[in-house]
């Protein structure tokens, strides 16, 4: 797909893998529609893709409100004839044991992080079946193949969403339609910057800048592939998770059980 004078919706674009990937589509000639929930932020990153000289629409949004969703949606479909690029970038985490962290803290992660996928894909997939083309990206994670302590409820949500795309894209067949999940290990972003993770470590020294990963998700966009693993040598990683369980969970599980304790 030749990206100039795409339609590219990002959500969680006021920061970190979001707005680097709006810069990347700009710099090709897209459109840019930036959806997150701070309005300041976000045109902050309009202001910075001033220069590509592309159409931009900020619309501040929290995508785990189903409604909110909807009033955006319509308002993008009503500015643009349609969105040919779905970015699905929103999320966070939270850190803690399943037995400190709240119900409602859980359930938040799950709201953005999977429903807010559903309802971005739910609105503006229709308009995609009708002229037979465009390109869902869902942004998930190397938690969407590993069930890790300390973030149980954040690799439930991944998990869902990669579940999820995995039907979906089978649902997809032969619409001219695609859907692909990027799935990047640890990236410098703002991410870790709730409280859950301040007596943590902020990055290994093998961490991703949002530009690695927003690259991946231009690649993803023209790719027929279900998963886009980034690094790719973290997918021989998931091979032998999946390959060898009882080898490999217990390895990773006292590795990460270690890190939990020491924190709590």
């Amino acid at each position: 797909m030749d990206f100039k004078n795409t339609n590219v919706l990002i959500t969680g674009a006021s920061s970190g893998i979001g707005q680097q990937t709006a810069i990347e589509f700009a710099k090709l000639g897209a459109n840019i529609i930036l959806v997150a929930r701070r309005k300041e932020k976000l045109d902050k990153v309009a202001n910075e893709l001033e220069k590509f000289k592309v159409s931009t629409l900020v619309y501040p949004c929290d995508v785990s409100n189903k409604v909110q969703v909807k009033e955006m949606s319509n308002t993008v479909l009503e500015k643009f004839p349609s969105v040919d690029i779905l970015v699905n970038n929103a999320g966070f985490a939270i850190y803690g044991s399943v037995k400190d962290i709240s119900i409602d803290e859980i359930e938040s992660q799950m709201e953005t992080n999977y429903f807010g996928m559903v309802y971005c894909i739910k609105n503006f997939l229709p308009s995609m079946l009708n002229k037979k083309s465009g390109h869902i990206i869902n942004v998930a994670s190397v938690a969407a193949s590993f069930g890790l302590p300390g973030i149980a409820s954040y690799c439930a949500s991944k998990f869902a969403m990669l579940g999820f795309s995995e039907g979906l894209k089978h649902e997809l067949i032969d619409t001219g339609v695609g859907i692909t999940v990027v799935s990047p290990i640890m990236v410098r972003t703002d991410f870790f910057d709730h409280p859950s993770f301040e007596k943590m470590p902020k990055y290994s020294p093998t961490s991703l800048s949002s530009k690695t990963v927003a690259k991946a998700i231009l690649k993803a966009a023209n790719s027929s592939r279900l998963e886009i693993i980034v690094p790719s040598v973290v997918r021989s990683a998931v091979w032998l998770k999946h390959t060898f369980p009882y080898f490999i969970n217990p390895i990773l599980g006292k590795s990460f059980k270690k890190q939990l304790d020491s924190v709590e």
